[in-house]
């Protein structure tokens, strides 16, 4: 019974881990992606950290990246910055990719 009881909660240590991983990932990738529109939006400096900001907020939106893609397409073609979407969810995962190893990594 013991054993039970202990893989269980081995489990849930696990899955609040994925969880508190995920969540860090996401926002450090957005930060970056949003560094990354605000570059292609022709902002810098506090301008462009500023804007990063929303896109980090623009992902408590709903469930999923669907939120902070509107956000940087919505921006990018009222802007007239020639991206595709596939290259903008390229983008997405390559970012996410980076932010997790760098989490991995601290």
């Amino acid at each position: 019974m013991s054993s039970m009881k202990d893989r269980e909660e081995g489990f849930e240590r696990k899955f609040v881990f994925d969880e508190e991983l995920r969540f860090k990932a996401s926002a450090r990738r957005n930060k970056a992606l949003g560094l990354w529109a605000a570059e292609k939006l022709g902002k810098s400096g506090a301008d462009a950290d500023t804007y990063a900001k929303e896109v980090v907020v623009s992902d408590i939106e709903e469930a999923g990246d669907h939120d902070v893609f509107r956000k940087i397409r919505k921006d990018f073609d009222a802007a007239g910055v020639d991206q595709s979407d596939h290259q903008i969810r390229r983008t997405m995962d390559e970012l996410m990719a980076q932010a997790i190893e760098q989490i991995k990594n601290t």
